[in-house]
């Protein structure tokens, strides 16, 4: 376990004043209603403007169209971006894992034809790993991949798919093969896959209030080139590990209800209420303090060159939980009852956490997946 308490350096500190003066003036406070976290609304144009200087595939060579920025300088451009609830969903999952991994373990032809477009802010990508009946155990997934001419012919269902619906493309993990002595892990394939490919479909899962974000993703004899495969066929589940670090670990852990505080404390002013909110405000920082140290020590680590699987999930685990907690105590220090079309934009802001954020425990792994991958990371078991 290795959380080494760090600060950021002038250098860092500069991005985040550049980071900040151009949120206040993209995105002015009153001129937007702020977004909730990584479930952030799509905005292309904003996110080519953050593109255009550096900040979207900012971690990736240069060669590859990326800015050769750290783990730690895309952790600022995050954790601000998230604090101001800026509409960054479009570009989100190509940025915070899809380029990484194929930098990491993809070809060079795939290299030349993704990753200067994520850069560019041009390309949505989804996530494609959970599967109806496999719950929160990830290697059980048994959407197929069989070889066919040229390719391969996928079959199955993908379900909790964040932005399906919207997005361009998404990385799955596959069954290419049969299980080998009963081990789960063996097996498993990576493979990019065109959202708008013939014979799949996708559904939507609406929350209760009608908005709509996950979605379900069946594959009806869905052809995939060869040139799709990510990485080495059947080391699927060591590349996703890697994936789910890169995952688990940042600012949109733990910031996703900051900014419904934030408001609340701007409506509470003069308020008999602004006491006991200031107290609140002042209690929940100073937690968002202690994990955003730990958040930050996990990017220190990966710019290190490790995959601080353990630690982001730890950091997964604690992020979620107190997300949670932070609704429950909103709720209770303000007896209302919320409505999605209140004047106040608090309410508005709560009556949408209330609705979507149980679905906060699921994406990235459940927290009780994620305790597993602690202790047996701890034990020096295989995660």
């Amino acid at each position: 376990m290795r959380f080494t308490p760090t600060e950021l350096t002038a250098s860092e500190l500069a991005l985040q004043t550049e980071v900040r003066q151009f949120l206040k003036t993209e995105l002015a406070p009153g001129t937007h209603e702020p977004c909730l976290g990584m479930a952030a609304r799509k905005d292309k144009p904003f996110s080519m403007k953050m593109a255009e200087r550096g900040w979207v595939g900012m971690a990736l060579p240069k060669a590859w169209g990326g800015s050769d920025r750290t783990a730690v300088d895309r952790f600022i451009v995050v954790e601000e971006m998230l604090r101001w609830g800026a509409p960054v969903g479009h570009h989100w999952v190509a940025d915070r894992q899809t380029g990484s991994v194929i930098l990491k373990f993809g070809t060079d032809e795939q290299r030349k034809r993704f990753l200067p477009a994520i850069c560019r802010g041009e390309l949505g990508f989804s996530i494609g790993m959970s599967e109806p009946d496999s719950g929160s155990d990830l290697a059980s997934v048994s959407t197929r991949a069989e070889r066919a001419t040229g390719g391969w012919l996928i079959n199955g269902t993908k379900i909790w798919t964040s932005g399906a619906h919207e997005n361009d493309w998404f990385v799955c993990l596959l069954r290419t093969s049969s299980m080998e002595d009963g081990n789960k892990h063996a097996g498993l394939s990576q493979l990019l896959i065109d959202l708008q490919s013939d014979g799949l479909e996708i559904s939507p899962i609406p929350f209760l209030d009608g908005s709509h974000h996950f979605n379900e993703v069946t594959f009806n004899d869905v052809f995939v080139p060869d040139e799709n495969v990510v990485g080495d066929v059947g080391m699927g589940w060591h590349q996703n590990t890697t994936e789910m670090a890169y995952e688990r670990g940042g600012p949109d852990r733990w910031l996703s209800p900051f900014s419904t505080i934030e408001q609340l404390l701007r409506e509470a002013k003069g308020t008999p209420l602004e006491q006991a909110v200031q107290d609140l405000f002042g209690e929940l920082v100073a937690r968002y303090w202690g994990i955003r140290n730990l958040s930050l020590s996990v990017a220190r680590l990966i710019d290190s060159g490790e995959a601080p699987s353990i630690e982001s999930s730890l950091v997964k685990e604690m992020g979620t939980r107190f997300e949670q907690e932070v609704i429950e105590k909103l709720v209770q220090l303000i007896e209302l009852e919320y409505s999605p079309d209140s004047h106040s934009l608090f309410e508005r802001m709560l009556s949408q956490c209330i609705v979507t954020f149980p679905g906060n425990t699921i994406r990235g792994g459940t927290i009780e997946i994620l305790r597993s991958v602690a202790a047996k990371g701890l034990q020096g078991l295989p995660v």
